[in-house]
């Protein structure tokens, strides 16, 4: 579990981290080792998932050994599963990343939204629900890891 305390804001009590999978962690369905070393290092620390329509038919390759969990579903709907997903893990113990229109029901759920604005480009509504706009999913990652510096960005 992952605790945080943002004076005067709000405190978290994270056991579950979720990440859309294509334009979040992976770009045209590939993981870089940095993100994969990374995401491995979260897993010590809570429950990780990745969902994903799986465009690409790489994710199960791409996150085999890192210890997470993950799910894939059909490719409509996805905004649906994802929100349903979350909301069954628990939304005020449910951090999600995410990049794209699909993404936007299941930050709507969870208790903290990081948006990912990566190579395959960012959904501007999906900012709207977001807590923290991040320019890339290392940095996205490194605020759970470090986490006084997601502080110093959400303090009231």
């Amino acid at each position: 579990m992952i605790e945080i305390t943002v004076p005067g804001v709000k405190s978290y009590s994270i056991e579950n981290i979720v990440f859309d999978y294509n334009g979040t962690i992976a770009a045209n369905g590939k993981i870089t080792d940095k993100t994969k070393e990374k995401i491995s290092k979260l897993c010590s620390s809570a429950n990780v998932y990745v969902l994903t329509a799986d465009t690409y038919g790489s994710a199960s390759e791409e996150c085999r050994d890192l210890g997470l969990t993950l799910k894939t579903f059909p490719k409509n709907n996805c905004g649906d599963f994802k929100a349903e997903i979350v909301e069954e893990l628990g939304k005020d113990k449910t951090v999600c990343f995410g990049n794209g229109n699909n993404d936007i029901k299941m930050f709507k759920k969870s208790s903290l939204a990081i948006a990912v604005l990566e190579s395959e480009g960012m959904c501007a509504k999906l900012l709207t629900e977001a807590d923290i706009l991040v320019k890339s999913i290392e940095d996205g990652i490194d605020l759970l890891l470090n986490t006084t510096a997601l502080i110093a960005t959400l303090r009231g």
